[in-house]
Protein backbone atom coordinates (compact mmCIF):
# COMPACT_ATOMS: atom_id res chain seq x y z
CA UNK A 1 0.00 0.00 0.00
CA UNK A 2 1.51 3.27 -1.14
CA UNK A 3 0.68 5.51 1.82
CA UNK A 4 0.38 8.96 1.84
CA UNK A 5 -0.43 10.13 5.72
CA UNK A 6 0.43 14.02 4.16
CA UNK A 7 -3.33 13.79 2.93
CA UNK A 8 -5.12 12.53 6.10
CA UNK A 9 -3.82 15.72 7.96
CA UNK A 10 -6.29 18.33 9.23
CA UNK A 11 -6.28 21.25 10.83
CA UNK A 12 -8.47 22.61 14.19
CA UNK A 13 -10.86 23.73 12.09
CA UNK A 14 -10.71 21.28 8.80
CA UNK A 15 -10.07 18.14 11.44
CA UNK A 16 -13.56 19.04 13.78
CA UNK A 17 -16.81 17.64 13.26
CA UNK A 18 -19.97 19.60 10.81
CA UNK A 19 -21.72 19.74 14.27
CA UNK A 20 -18.92 20.99 16.37
CA UNK A 21 -18.42 23.59 13.52
CA UNK A 22 -22.05 24.45 13.22
CA UNK A 23 -22.07 25.14 17.20
CA UNK A 24 -18.99 27.71 17.20
CA UNK A 25 -20.65 29.52 13.64
CA UNK A 26 -23.73 30.00 15.76
CA UNK A 27 -21.77 31.25 18.86
CA UNK A 28 -19.62 33.41 17.29
CA UNK A 29 -16.54 31.33 18.35
CA UNK A 30 -15.80 30.96 14.68
CA UNK A 31 -17.09 32.70 11.35
CA UNK A 32 -18.55 31.00 8.90
CA UNK A 33 -15.91 32.63 6.57
CA UNK A 34 -13.20 31.26 8.75
CA UNK A 35 -14.37 28.33 7.88
CA UNK A 36 -14.98 28.24 4.59
CA UNK A 37 -12.06 29.71 4.03
CA UNK A 38 -10.15 27.05 6.03
CA UNK A 39 -11.24 24.20 3.47
CA UNK A 40 -10.60 25.94 0.90
CA UNK A 41 -6.82 26.46 1.77
CA UNK A 42 -7.41 22.73 1.63
CA UNK A 43 -8.41 21.78 -1.13
CA UNK A 44 -5.75 23.92 -2.47
CA UNK A 45 -3.25 22.36 -0.36
CA UNK A 46 -4.10 18.86 -1.56
CA UNK A 47 -6.16 18.48 -4.12
CA UNK A 48 -3.57 18.75 -6.63
CA UNK A 49 -3.35 15.05 -5.69
CA UNK A 50 -6.31 13.87 -5.08
CA UNK A 51 -8.67 15.11 -7.64
CA UNK A 52 -11.49 14.69 -5.46
CA UNK A 53 -13.02 17.82 -7.12
CA UNK A 54 -13.96 19.19 -10.52
CA UNK A 55 -14.53 22.77 -9.82
CA UNK A 56 -13.94 25.02 -7.16
CA UNK A 57 -16.02 27.86 -6.68
CA UNK A 58 -14.36 29.92 -4.32
CA UNK A 59 -15.88 33.59 -4.48
CA UNK A 60 -18.87 31.97 -4.08
CA UNK A 61 -18.66 30.22 -1.20
CA UNK A 62 -17.05 32.70 0.86
CA UNK A 63 -19.81 35.50 -0.60
CA UNK A 64 -22.43 32.57 0.84
CA UNK A 65 -20.55 32.39 4.18
CA UNK A 66 -20.44 35.92 4.84
CA UNK A 67 -23.47 35.98 4.25
CA UNK A 68 -24.52 33.93 6.93
CA UNK A 69 -22.37 35.55 9.13
CA UNK A 70 -23.80 39.09 8.36
CA UNK A 71 -27.16 37.19 9.28
CA UNK A 72 -25.89 36.22 12.50
CA UNK A 73 -24.68 39.40 13.21
CA UNK A 74 -28.21 41.01 13.25
CA UNK A 75 -29.39 38.75 15.48
CA UNK A 76 -31.04 36.51 13.38
CA UNK A 77 -31.95 32.65 13.89
CA UNK A 78 -29.29 30.29 12.21
CA UNK A 79 -31.15 28.92 8.68
CA UNK A 80 -30.51 25.69 9.63
CA UNK A 81 -28.55 23.49 12.12
CA UNK A 82 -25.69 23.67 9.77
CA UNK A 83 -26.19 26.76 8.47
CA UNK A 84 -22.32 28.25 7.72
CA UNK A 85 -20.68 24.96 7.33
CA UNK A 86 -19.84 24.66 3.82
CA UNK A 87 -20.28 21.45 1.77
CA UNK A 88 -19.01 19.57 -1.31
CA UNK A 89 -21.41 18.72 -4.33
CA UNK A 90 -21.20 15.42 -6.90
CA UNK A 91 -21.48 17.19 -10.41
CA UNK A 92 -24.43 15.43 -10.99
CA UNK A 93 -26.60 18.42 -9.50
CA UNK A 94 -27.42 21.22 -11.34
CA UNK A 95 -25.89 24.72 -10.06
CA UNK A 96 -26.27 27.82 -11.77
CA UNK A 97 -23.38 29.21 -10.62
CA UNK A 98 -21.06 26.49 -11.48
CA UNK A 99 -20.33 24.24 -14.83
CA UNK A 100 -22.47 20.71 -14.40
CA UNK A 101 -20.74 18.06 -16.11
CA UNK A 102 -21.46 14.82 -14.78
CA UNK A 103 -18.16 13.52 -15.16
CA UNK A 104 -18.43 13.59 -19.45
CA UNK A 105 -17.02 15.03 -21.98
CA UNK A 106 -20.63 16.13 -23.51
CA UNK A 107 -21.20 18.63 -20.94
CA UNK A 108 -17.99 20.00 -21.05
CA UNK A 109 -18.08 23.67 -19.27
CA UNK A 110 -22.12 23.48 -19.25
CA UNK A 111 -23.53 25.06 -17.01
CA UNK A 112 -27.31 24.42 -15.83
CA UNK A 113 -30.08 27.02 -16.36
CA UNK A 114 -31.77 26.09 -12.85
CA UNK A 115 -30.38 25.07 -9.31
CA UNK A 116 -31.46 21.07 -8.70
CA UNK A 117 -33.92 21.13 -5.64
CA UNK A 118 -31.18 19.75 -3.45
CA UNK A 119 -28.64 22.89 -4.61
CA UNK A 120 -31.70 25.02 -3.35
CA UNK A 121 -32.01 23.27 -0.49
CA UNK A 122 -28.76 23.60 0.61
CA UNK A 123 -28.55 27.49 -0.23
CA UNK A 124 -31.59 28.13 1.44
CA UNK A 125 -29.74 26.51 4.79
CA UNK A 126 -26.87 28.84 4.61
CA UNK A 127 -24.30 25.64 3.86
CA UNK A 128 -22.06 27.25 1.41
CA UNK A 129 -21.04 25.02 -1.41
CA UNK A 130 -17.54 24.53 -1.93
CA UNK A 131 -17.62 22.83 -5.35
CA UNK A 132 -18.47 20.08 -7.63
CA UNK A 133 -17.28 16.69 -6.86
CA UNK A 134 -15.60 14.51 -9.28
CA UNK A 135 -17.47 11.02 -10.69
CA UNK A 136 -17.66 8.12 -13.15
CA UNK A 137 -19.35 9.57 -15.95
CA UNK A 138 -23.04 9.66 -15.66
CA UNK A 139 -22.18 8.04 -12.27
CA UNK A 140 -21.64 4.56 -14.26
CA UNK A 141 -19.03 3.00 -12.52
CA UNK A 142 -17.51 2.09 -9.06
CA UNK A 143 -13.97 3.65 -9.12
CA UNK A 144 -14.28 6.98 -10.52
CA UNK A 145 -11.74 6.13 -13.04
CA UNK A 146 -14.65 6.66 -15.92
CA UNK A 147 -14.43 10.36 -15.04
CA UNK A 148 -13.67 12.02 -18.67
CA UNK A 149 -11.19 14.38 -16.40
CA UNK A 150 -8.75 12.48 -14.93
CA UNK A 151 -8.95 9.98 -11.81
CA UNK A 152 -9.74 10.48 -8.06
CA UNK A 153 -7.38 8.75 -5.53
CA UNK A 154 -8.06 7.49 -2.37
CA UNK A 155 -6.65 9.63 0.91
CA UNK A 156 -5.90 6.48 2.37
CA UNK A 157 -3.11 5.21 -0.54
CA UNK A 158 -2.74 6.89 -3.53
CA UNK A 159 -2.49 4.11 -5.57
CA UNK A 160 -6.07 2.70 -4.49
CA UNK A 161 -9.30 3.74 -5.97
CA UNK A 162 -11.98 5.74 -3.45
CA UNK A 163 -14.66 3.94 -4.79
CA UNK A 164 -17.59 5.23 -6.81
CA UNK A 165 -19.23 6.56 -8.82
CA UNK A 166 -18.85 9.01 -6.03
CA UNK A 167 -15.46 8.91 -5.16
CA UNK A 168 -15.03 12.78 -5.28
CA UNK A 169 -17.24 13.22 -2.46
CA UNK A 170 -16.06 10.47 -0.56
CA UNK A 171 -12.45 11.85 -1.09
CA UNK A 172 -13.34 15.44 -0.55
CA UNK A 173 -14.10 14.21 2.85
CA UNK A 174 -11.21 11.58 3.85
CA UNK A 175 -8.89 14.08 3.51
CA UNK A 176 -10.95 17.00 5.64
CA UNK A 177 -11.30 19.15 2.14
CA UNK A 178 -14.99 19.13 3.13
CA UNK A 179 -16.75 18.13 6.05
CA UNK A 180 -20.10 17.36 4.43
CA UNK A 181 -20.96 16.51 1.16
CA UNK A 182 -23.44 15.33 -1.15
CA UNK A 183 -23.41 11.97 -3.29
CA UNK A 184 -25.69 9.72 -5.10
CA UNK A 185 -26.52 6.20 -4.84
CA UNK A 186 -27.49 4.13 -7.61
CA UNK A 187 -26.70 0.93 -6.78
CA UNK A 188 -24.07 1.93 -4.42
CA UNK A 189 -22.57 4.71 -5.08
CA UNK A 190 -22.31 7.02 -1.97
CA UNK A 191 -22.39 3.82 0.32
CA UNK A 192 -19.10 2.13 -1.45
CA UNK A 193 -17.28 5.04 -1.35
CA UNK A 194 -18.08 5.68 2.45
CA UNK A 195 -16.66 2.30 2.89
CA UNK A 196 -13.68 2.81 1.32
CA UNK A 197 -12.13 6.05 2.31
CA UNK A 198 -13.82 5.23 6.51
CA UNK A 199 -16.11 8.02 6.19
CA UNK A 200 -20.19 7.69 6.63
CA UNK A 201 -22.63 7.67 3.52
CA UNK A 202 -26.80 7.06 2.86
CA UNK A 203 -28.97 6.31 0.76
CA UNK A 204 -32.37 7.70 1.98
CA UNK A 205 -35.19 5.73 1.22
CA UNK A 206 -36.55 5.65 -2.89
CA UNK A 207 -37.98 9.72 -3.21
CA UNK A 208 -36.88 10.79 0.30
CA UNK A 209 -34.73 13.32 -1.30
CA UNK A 210 -35.97 15.31 -4.32
CA UNK A 211 -33.97 14.06 -8.02
CA UNK A 212 -35.61 17.57 -9.73
CA UNK A 213 -32.05 18.79 -10.89
CA UNK A 214 -30.17 15.30 -10.47
CA UNK A 215 -29.09 14.18 -13.68
CA UNK A 216 -30.72 10.74 -14.50
CA UNK A 217 -28.67 8.03 -14.40
CA UNK A 218 -31.23 5.48 -14.20
CA UNK A 219 -34.29 6.98 -12.68
CA UNK A 220 -36.10 3.84 -10.74
CA UNK A 221 -32.91 3.78 -9.11
CA UNK A 222 -30.73 7.22 -8.70
CA UNK A 223 -31.13 8.55 -5.06
CA UNK A 224 -29.50 11.70 -3.74
CA UNK A 225 -28.25 11.52 0.08
CA UNK A 226 -25.81 12.76 2.79
CA UNK A 227 -22.63 12.20 3.22
CA UNK A 228 -20.00 13.25 5.99
CA UNK A 229 -17.54 11.48 8.55
CA UNK A 230 -20.10 10.72 11.64
CA UNK A 231 -23.53 9.56 11.85
CA UNK A 232 -24.61 12.86 13.65
CA UNK A 233 -23.09 15.11 10.77
CA UNK A 234 -24.81 12.42 7.92
CA UNK A 235 -28.40 12.86 9.97
CA UNK A 236 -28.12 16.71 10.33
CA UNK A 237 -27.62 17.16 6.73
CA UNK A 238 -30.21 14.33 5.88
CA UNK A 239 -32.63 16.38 7.60
CA UNK A 240 -31.57 19.50 5.52
CA UNK A 241 -32.16 18.07 1.56
CA UNK A 242 -35.01 15.76 2.51
CA UNK A 243 -38.63 15.78 1.82
CA UNK A 244 -41.24 16.06 -0.80
CA UNK A 245 -40.58 17.96 -4.32
CA UNK A 246 -44.15 18.87 -6.13
CA UNK A 247 -41.49 19.04 -9.44
CA UNK A 248 -40.47 15.04 -8.89
CA UNK A 249 -43.26 12.89 -9.36
CA UNK A 250 -41.59 9.80 -7.60
CA UNK A 251 -40.95 12.28 -4.63
CA UNK A 252 -43.03 11.09 -1.74
CA UNK A 253 -45.58 12.80 -0.28
CA UNK A 254 -44.80 11.82 3.54
CA UNK A 255 -43.10 12.93 7.08
CA UNK A 256 -39.40 12.69 7.10
CA UNK A 257 -38.37 10.43 10.03
CA UNK A 258 -36.43 12.53 12.65
CA UNK A 259 -32.97 10.92 11.73
CA UNK A 260 -31.79 13.63 13.92
CA UNK A 261 -33.00 12.42 17.48
CA UNK A 262 -32.09 8.86 16.29
CA UNK A 263 -28.65 9.52 15.82
CA UNK A 264 -28.47 11.14 19.11
CA UNK A 265 -30.34 8.80 21.14
CA UNK A 266 -28.50 6.35 19.48
CA UNK A 267 -25.16 7.21 20.29
CA UNK A 268 -26.25 6.57 23.72
CA UNK A 269 -25.33 3.08 23.26
CA UNK A 270 -28.63 1.13 23.85
CA UNK A 271 -29.70 -1.21 21.28
CA UNK A 272 -32.27 -3.55 23.63
CA UNK A 273 -35.14 -4.87 21.71
CA UNK A 274 -33.50 -4.31 18.23
CA UNK A 275 -33.31 -7.08 15.63
CA UNK A 276 -30.38 -7.71 13.16
CA UNK A 277 -30.76 -9.88 10.30
CA UNK A 278 -27.89 -11.26 8.71
CA UNK A 279 -28.66 -12.53 5.28
CA UNK A 280 -28.15 -16.04 4.70
CA UNK A 281 -27.43 -15.78 0.80
CA UNK A 282 -24.59 -13.47 1.25
CA UNK A 283 -22.31 -15.38 3.29
CA UNK A 284 -18.53 -15.08 3.36
CA UNK A 285 -17.66 -16.47 -0.33
CA UNK A 286 -15.76 -13.59 -2.09
CA UNK A 287 -14.90 -11.52 1.13
CA UNK A 288 -11.81 -10.84 1.99
CA UNK A 289 -10.50 -12.35 5.06
CA UNK A 290 -9.71 -8.83 6.97
CA UNK A 291 -12.84 -7.30 5.61
CA UNK A 292 -14.97 -10.99 6.96
CA UNK A 293 -13.40 -10.27 10.69
CA UNK A 294 -14.29 -6.60 10.78
CA UNK A 295 -17.73 -7.36 10.15
CA UNK A 296 -18.35 -10.31 12.78
CA UNK A 297 -16.21 -8.02 15.14
CA UNK A 298 -19.31 -5.49 14.24
CA UNK A 299 -21.56 -8.30 14.75
CA UNK A 300 -20.53 -9.15 17.98
CA UNK A 301 -20.31 -6.00 19.35
CA UNK A 302 -24.20 -5.38 18.10
CA UNK A 303 -25.00 -7.97 20.47
CA UNK A 304 -22.82 -6.55 23.30
CA UNK A 305 -24.98 -3.49 22.50
CA UNK A 306 -28.25 -5.30 23.46
CA UNK A 307 -29.34 -5.97 19.81
CA UNK A 308 -30.55 -9.43 19.16
CA UNK A 309 -28.99 -11.14 15.83
CA UNK A 310 -31.47 -12.98 13.14
CA UNK A 311 -30.34 -15.27 10.30
CA UNK A 312 -32.47 -14.00 7.48
CA UNK A 313 -32.86 -15.39 3.90
CA UNK A 314 -33.26 -13.48 0.68
CA UNK A 315 -33.77 -16.49 -1.83
CA UNK A 316 -33.99 -14.21 -4.87
CA UNK A 317 -30.76 -12.28 -3.97
CA UNK A 318 -28.91 -14.43 -6.49
CA UNK A 319 -30.62 -12.56 -9.62
CA UNK A 320 -29.99 -9.63 -8.42
CA UNK A 321 -26.82 -8.59 -10.03
CA UNK A 322 -28.05 -9.89 -13.05
CA UNK A 323 -31.62 -8.00 -13.13
CA UNK A 324 -30.02 -4.35 -12.37
CA UNK A 325 -27.82 -4.94 -14.64
CA UNK A 326 -30.39 -5.37 -17.22
CA UNK A 327 -33.17 -2.15 -15.46
CA UNK A 328 -30.06 0.00 -14.85
CA UNK A 329 -28.33 0.18 -18.99
CA UNK A 330 -32.42 0.10 -20.14
CA UNK A 331 -32.37 3.43 -18.34
CA UNK A 332 -29.62 4.37 -19.19
CA UNK A 333 -30.19 4.04 -22.89
CA UNK A 334 -33.72 5.82 -22.68
CA UNK A 335 -32.12 9.18 -20.50
CA UNK A 336 -29.07 9.32 -22.22
CA UNK A 337 -30.91 9.70 -26.03
CA UNK A 338 -31.59 13.80 -24.78
CA UNK A 339 -27.87 14.00 -25.19
CA UNK A 340 -28.66 14.32 -29.17
CA UNK A 341 -26.37 17.10 -29.82
CA UNK A 342 -29.28 19.41 -31.22
CA UNK A 343 -30.33 21.61 -27.71
CA UNK A 344 -26.85 21.54 -25.34
CA UNK A 345 -23.76 20.44 -24.36
CA UNK A 346 -21.05 18.97 -27.03
CA UNK A 347 -22.01 19.20 -30.58
CA UNK A 348 -19.02 17.51 -33.49
CA UNK A 349 -19.27 17.81 -37.07
CA UNK A 350 -21.57 20.51 -37.17
CA UNK A 351 -19.51 21.92 -40.52
CA UNK A 352 -22.49 22.42 -42.93
CA UNK A 353 -21.16 18.76 -44.52
CA UNK A 354 -22.87 16.19 -42.09
CA UNK A 355 -26.31 15.42 -41.77
CA UNK A 356 -28.06 15.91 -38.28
CA UNK A 357 -28.27 12.58 -37.60
CA UNK A 358 -24.30 11.98 -38.33
CA UNK A 359 -23.89 15.34 -36.07
CA UNK A 360 -25.49 13.10 -33.93
CA UNK A 361 -23.60 10.50 -33.96
CA UNK A 362 -20.09 11.93 -34.66
CA UNK A 363 -21.06 13.98 -31.03
CA UNK A 364 -21.80 10.75 -28.80
CA UNK A 365 -18.99 8.75 -30.33
CA UNK A 366 -16.73 11.96 -28.78
CA UNK A 367 -18.63 12.82 -25.92
CA UNK A 368 -19.32 9.07 -24.19
CA UNK A 369 -16.72 7.61 -22.47
CA UNK A 370 -16.61 3.32 -22.87
CA UNK A 371 -18.15 2.66 -20.04
CA UNK A 372 -21.39 4.84 -20.66
CA UNK A 373 -21.57 3.22 -24.30
CA UNK A 374 -21.09 -0.01 -23.47
CA UNK A 375 -24.36 0.65 -20.84
CA UNK A 376 -26.37 2.22 -23.61
CA UNK A 377 -25.75 -0.58 -26.14
CA UNK A 378 -26.53 -3.32 -23.31
CA UNK A 379 -29.88 -1.52 -22.26
CA UNK A 380 -30.63 -0.72 -26.24
CA UNK A 381 -30.49 -4.19 -26.98
CA UNK A 382 -32.91 -5.25 -23.99
CA UNK A 383 -35.39 -2.64 -24.93
CA UNK A 384 -35.32 -4.19 -28.45
CA UNK A 385 -38.02 -5.68 -29.89
CA UNK A 386 -38.49 -9.37 -29.33
CA UNK A 387 -35.95 -9.34 -26.49
CA UNK A 388 -37.99 -6.44 -24.32
CA UNK A 389 -39.76 -8.98 -22.44
CA UNK A 390 -36.96 -11.93 -22.10
CA UNK A 391 -34.65 -9.38 -20.54
CA UNK A 392 -36.08 -6.03 -19.09
CA UNK A 393 -39.59 -7.37 -18.26
CA UNK A 394 -37.94 -10.71 -16.62
CA UNK A 395 -35.71 -7.87 -15.02
CA UNK A 396 -38.45 -6.33 -13.65
CA UNK A 397 -40.22 -9.48 -12.28
CA UNK A 398 -37.16 -10.36 -10.50
CA UNK A 399 -36.94 -7.28 -8.87
CA UNK A 400 -39.99 -7.64 -7.50
CA UNK A 401 -39.87 -10.93 -6.37
CA UNK A 402 -36.97 -9.37 -4.06
CA UNK A 403 -38.62 -6.82 -2.84
CA UNK A 404 -41.23 -9.33 -1.62
CA UNK A 405 -38.04 -11.32 0.04
CA UNK A 406 -36.93 -7.83 1.97
CA UNK A 407 -40.54 -7.65 3.02
CA UNK A 408 -40.57 -10.86 4.62
CA UNK A 409 -37.02 -10.38 5.99
CA UNK A 410 -38.13 -7.50 8.06
CA UNK A 411 -40.79 -8.80 9.03
CA UNK A 412 -37.92 -10.75 11.24
CA UNK A 413 -36.16 -7.79 11.80
CA UNK A 414 -35.64 -4.31 12.43
CA UNK A 415 -32.41 -3.70 10.19
CA UNK A 416 -30.21 -5.91 7.99
CA UNK A 417 -26.33 -5.68 8.21
CA UNK A 418 -23.61 -7.13 5.76
CA UNK A 419 -19.87 -5.80 4.72
CA UNK A 420 -20.53 -2.85 2.47
CA UNK A 421 -17.79 -3.96 -0.04
CA UNK A 422 -16.31 -7.29 -0.51
CA UNK A 423 -12.83 -5.79 -0.58
CA UNK A 424 -11.25 -3.05 0.69
CA UNK A 425 -9.93 -0.11 -2.26
CA UNK A 426 -8.44 -1.91 -4.82
CA UNK A 427 -5.49 -0.68 -7.31
CA UNK A 428 -5.97 2.14 -9.59
CA UNK A 429 -6.83 0.09 -13.40
CA UNK A 430 -6.82 -3.36 -11.51
CA UNK A 431 -10.49 -4.26 -12.73
CA UNK A 432 -11.02 -1.33 -15.70
CA UNK A 433 -10.32 -4.27 -17.95
CA UNK A 434 -12.41 -6.22 -16.59
CA UNK A 435 -16.42 -5.08 -16.01
CA UNK A 436 -17.60 -8.21 -14.83
CA UNK A 437 -15.00 -7.73 -12.05
CA UNK A 438 -16.27 -4.37 -11.45
CA UNK A 439 -19.77 -4.82 -11.18
CA UNK A 440 -19.65 -7.46 -8.67
CA UNK A 441 -18.14 -5.07 -6.13
CA UNK A 442 -21.46 -3.76 -5.59
CA UNK A 443 -23.16 -7.23 -4.37
CA UNK A 444 -23.55 -6.27 -1.64
CA UNK A 445 -24.90 -2.76 -2.20
CA UNK A 446 -27.27 -3.01 -5.16
CA UNK A 447 -30.46 -5.20 -3.43
CA UNK A 448 -31.82 -2.88 -1.79
CA UNK A 449 -31.75 -0.23 -4.54
CA UNK A 450 -34.30 -2.75 -6.47
CA UNK A 451 -36.23 -2.71 -3.50
CA UNK A 452 -36.89 0.94 -3.13
CA UNK A 453 -35.20 1.42 0.48
CA UNK A 454 -32.07 2.81 2.75
CA UNK A 455 -29.10 1.96 3.46
CA UNK A 456 -25.91 3.36 5.70
CA UNK A 457 -22.28 2.38 5.45
CA UNK A 458 -20.54 2.94 8.54
CA UNK A 459 -16.83 2.88 9.18
CA UNK A 460 -15.74 -0.51 11.12
CA UNK A 461 -11.92 -0.13 11.22
CA UNK A 462 -9.03 -1.37 9.13
CA UNK A 463 -8.25 -4.33 7.73
CA UNK A 464 -5.75 -6.63 9.51
CA UNK A 465 -4.65 -7.53 5.93
CA UNK A 466 -3.63 -4.42 4.32
CA UNK A 467 -4.60 -1.58 6.84
CA UNK A 468 -7.34 0.12 4.45
CA UNK A 469 -11.06 0.74 5.79
CA UNK A 470 -13.80 -1.69 5.83
CA UNK A 471 -17.32 -0.51 6.21
CA UNK A 472 -20.48 -1.90 8.06
CA UNK A 473 -23.87 -1.71 5.83
CA UNK A 474 -26.75 -1.43 8.02
CA UNK A 475 -30.04 -1.68 5.57
CA UNK A 476 -34.14 -0.54 6.51
CA UNK A 477 -37.29 -0.79 4.82
CA UNK A 478 -38.36 2.07 3.27
CA UNK A 479 -39.30 4.67 4.94
CA UNK A 480 -37.21 3.46 8.31
CA UNK A 481 -34.13 5.57 7.75
CA UNK A 482 -34.00 6.53 11.54
CA UNK A 483 -33.12 3.08 11.92
CA UNK A 484 -30.26 3.29 10.11
CA UNK A 485 -29.42 6.30 12.27
CA UNK A 486 -29.56 4.61 15.59
CA UNK A 487 -28.17 1.82 14.93
CA UNK A 488 -25.25 3.25 13.13
CA UNK A 489 -24.56 6.02 15.88
CA UNK A 490 -24.65 3.11 18.32
CA UNK A 491 -21.83 0.96 16.84
CA UNK A 492 -20.10 4.38 16.09
CA UNK A 493 -19.83 4.93 19.57
CA UNK A 494 -18.98 1.35 20.49
CA UNK A 495 -16.47 1.03 17.87
CA UNK A 496 -14.53 4.45 18.49
CA UNK A 497 -12.01 5.94 16.63
CA UNK A 498 -11.49 4.32 12.72
CA UNK A 499 -7.37 5.09 13.36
Amino acid sequence: MAENTALRSFTEITGSTAADLAAKIASGDLSSVEVTQAHLDRIAEVDGDLGAFLHVGADQAVAAARAVDEARARGEQPASALAGVPLALKDVFTTTDAPTTCGSKILEGWTAPYDATVTAKLRAAGIPILGKTNMDEFAMGSSTENSAYGVTRNPWAPDRTPGGSGGGSAAALASYEAPLAIGTDTGGSIRQPASLTATVGVRPTYGAVSRYGLVACASSLDQGGPCARTVLDTALLHEVIAGHDPRDSTSLDAAVPDVVAAARAGAAGDLSGVRVGLVKEFGAEGTEAGVQASFEKAVQQLRDLGAEVVEVSLPTLQYALAAYYLILPSEVSSNLARFDAMRYGLRTGDDGTHSAEEVMALTREAGFGPEVKRRIMIGTYALSSGYYDAYYGSAQKVRTLLAADFAKAYEQVDVIVSPTTPTTAFTLGEKVGDPLAMYLFDLFTLPTNLAGHCGMSVPSGLSADDGLPVGLQILAPAQADDRLYKVGAAYEAARGPVA
